[in-house]
């Protein structure tokens, strides 16, 4: 098997079909776990259920408040690298275009990244625990 690099489009390509594959298991676990409860909850169903929502505002704030900060990092590296460009424009011979382009291009990636990490990680572990986890 040849070896592959651990490339950014690579890791998020990777997180994506994570969550592809465990958002069905989840669903379908909660989904017959509502349906085996019935109208009486108990103390375990009611946190479940309570945790399910409040889950998702956590993890979709914290991806949020990632990308933004991955945002702000990756802009004041452009702005470092547009000065430099424009301090030295005879030193580049005509380079500066597709330097920014990649930039620009690994900018997304990494952004992209690090907002759909802790989506991810809440993900794949709700996934894990409920497969452990008997419906009654």
């Amino acid at each position: 098997m040849p070896f592959r690099r651990k490339t950014k489009s690579n890791l998020l390509a990777a997180r994506l079909a994570d969550i592809a594959f465990a958002v069905p298991q989840v669903v379908a676990h909660r989904m017959a776990r509502m349906a085996a409860t019935g109208a009486s909850l108990s103390k375990r169903d009611r946190e479940e259920f309570h945790g399910m929502i409040v889950e998702k505002a956590v993890a979709f704030g914290e991806s949020l408040n990632t990308m933004t900060m991955q945002a702000f990092r990756v802009n004041q590296a452009l702005a470092v690298s547009f000065v430099r460009t424009c301090w030295s424009p005879f030193f580049t011979r005509g380079s500066a275009s597709r330097t920014a382009t990649a930039t620009m291009h690994g900018a997304a990636l990494s952004i992209l990244s690090q907002g759909v990490a802790p989506i991810h990680r809440k993900v794949v572990a709700n996934a894990k625990r409920l497969s452990r986890t008997k419906l009654r």
